[in-house]
């Protein structure tokens, strides 16, 4: 019985997680700053919610006990921050829905790789679902493609795609550093690393007018802080194919909430790409274990 209620307990984290998650490109929208200030804001306090969580939480710290391990998630920090800008770029020059398909490209470019970095076999559903994903990033793109025009935005989807990869896969090898102390020391180098990005670029000049506030506080203690936080509590407790599968829910949602709340609509060709992108990403991961 206890073990029933973990489990809803995990699932209600978890689907809570990527709905927040799916939510962000939506709170950035009404964020009126650069692509990079909301991601220092963002990142500031979501490191600063996640240390208080650790601190009361009287959890230990193991990052000094693997020195290689923490050099990898620092990497991986720092991919993600710049994954981040990438994104939000993206999200102001093309749209919540086109710079999500495009970011949402990251783990078929992890799953290509991984025979390489993580020598794991290659197998048919990896190369029919990098192949869909191919195809649906055509349909989602063939009217700039087919004009021989590629947008800036485009270009930082692409970006953040592979910025994403480059995230996951060092954060695949910093296998000593888990759970909530894994994100939040990514968190706090993402922060000091658009920290440093911002000074180098203006200083530490961040004009936030008040009508900023209420939603740079919710990207930053909801969507980030509360989000990672359900998101990392929950995955350790879930059958990583359930994982796999509902981390779906996070550009599907992004997409729907795009269409509903900010009147994004998608043509019939984006439409199939959408499909054929996370379809081609959800078929090679489901299918990925029964050919191993």
């Amino acid at each position: 019985m206890n073990y029933d209620i973990k489990t809803k307990k995990a699932y209600f984290k978890y689907l809570a997680a990527l709905l927040l998650f799916g939510s962000n490109g939506i709170v950035a929208s009404y964020i009126l700053l650069s692509s990079y200030e909301i991601v220092f804001t963002r990142t500031l306090i979501g490191s600063l919610f996640l240390s208080l969580i650790f601190i009361f939480s009287k959890q230990k710290t193991r990052f000094y006990k693997n020195r290689p391990h923490f050099l990898y998630l620092v990497i991986s920090g720092v991919a993600m921050s710049a994954s981040w800008m990438f994104l939000y770029e993206a999200y102001a020059q093309v749209g919540v829905s086109i710079a999500t398909l495009a970011y949402y490209c990251g783990p078929v470019i992890v799953m290509i790789l991984s025979p390489v970095i993580f020598r794991e076999k290659m197998t048919s559903p990896k190369l029919l679902g990098f192949l869909a994903v191919l195809i649906g990033m055509f349909c989602v793109n063939g009217q700039a493609l087919s004009q021989g025009r590629t947008s800036w935005g485009l270009i930082c989807g692409i970006l953040s795609a592979i910025m994403y990869a480059i995230m996951v896969v060092f954060n695949k090898k910093a296998v000593s550093i888990t759970g909530l102390e894994n994100s939040m020391w990514q968190l706090i180098t993402s922060f000091i690393t658009v920290a440093v990005f911002l000074c180098l670029k203006q200083g530490f000049s961040v004009n936030i007018a008040s009508e900023n506030l209420v939603p740079i506080l919710l990207l930053g203690i909801v969507n980030t802080g509360i989000g990672c936080y359900f998101y990392f509590s929950s995955i350790g407790d879930l059958p990583v194919q359930t994982v796999a599968i509902c981390g779906y829910l996070e550009p599907l949602s992004a997409l729907l909430f795009s269409a509903a709340l900010l009147g994004e609509k998608l043509s019939l060709e984006q439409i199939v790409g959408a499909v054929l992108i996370l379809g081609g990403a959800a078929f090679g991961e489901i299918f990925r274990q029964k050919f191993i």
